[in-house]
């Protein structure tokens, strides 16, 4: 059975540091592309980060520099680390996978990208 199952989300403040965490169970993450989403209050869901299958990483524009994405294979897990949080990166954070080629995983970015495979999401609370 398919899981994905994110933690690490909570409340801090600008200028922060918070780790998101994703474990998956059902297949190998290393064989998809994966990815982190979020949705903010009254915004659509849009794709941040995404690992390739060759893990090269990509991201939005609103996050690169801030953000990182990376896998722990022999754990198969997803992780984002976020550091120099704003009020702006207030959201539900998603994890997800696709089986897009290696190539074209960073088509996820800037959309609501209709991946395989879903988290439940993490609720992450900047404070100015």
């Amino acid at each position: 059975q398919v899981q994905l199952v994110e933690s690490g989300g909570g409340s801090v403040q600008a200028g922060g540091s918070l780790t998101l965490s994703c474990a998956v169970s059902g297949f190998t993450a290393s064989t998809y592309c994966m990815g982190w989403f979020r949705q903010a209050p009254g915004k659509e869901r849009e794709g941040i980060a995404a690992i390739d299958t060759n893990g090269n990483s990509s991201y939005a524009n609103s996050v690169k520099g801030r953000f990182t994405i990376s896998r722990d294979n022999a754990r198969n897990i997803l992780l984002l680390q976020m550091n120099s949080l704003k009020p702006d990166d207030s959201a539900n954070y998603y994890c997800a996978a696709d089986r897009l080629a290696g190539g074209y995983c960073y088509l996820i970015l800037g959309q609501n990208y209709a991946m395989d495979y879903w988290g439940k999401g993490v609720l992450v609370t900047i404070s100015s």
